[in-house]
């Protein structure tokens, strides 16, 4: 793969991440905490400190693959992604069936960090 077309999967990534990390905090107190609303333990400080840890490592991940890229950044990103895709699946099963494929997208996201895990690092 040239080092135009790693960078362009990598930037994407990050974009991912960030964008994930910050629409999270800024929607705090809207979709995050309706997304966490069917928890059993949906305490308000339980649902605001579940969402701000996600969002703090989704900047830890983006800013990682953006400042320090390499295999580690790349399995850290695909672990996180794992991780994060079955704890939305165990919430709500019927996103996999969402139109906008909240977690289908992660399908294709996760072949892109597989692709640049086995990629030699510059």
């Amino acid at each position: 793969m040239s080092p135009a077309h790693r960078r362009l999967l990598r930037h994407s990534l990050v974009f991912v991440w960030l964008a994930t990390a910050i629409v999270s905090v800024w929607e705090l107190d809207g979709q995050s905490r309706q997304l966490l609303a069917t928890l059993p333990f949906n305490h308000p400080q339980v649902v605001t400190a579940l969402v701000l840890a996600g969002a703090a490592a989704d900047a830890v991940v983006g800013l990682w693959i953006a400042l320090r890229p390499g295999r580690a950044a790349y399995a850290a990103a695909l672990v996180l992604m794992g991780v994060m895709t079955l704890l939305a699946t165990a919430i709500e099963p019927g996103w996999w069936l969402h139109p906008f494929g909240p977690l289908t997208k992660n399908l294709p996201i996760a072949a892109i960090l597989v692709v640049l895990l086995h990629e030699p690092t510059p």
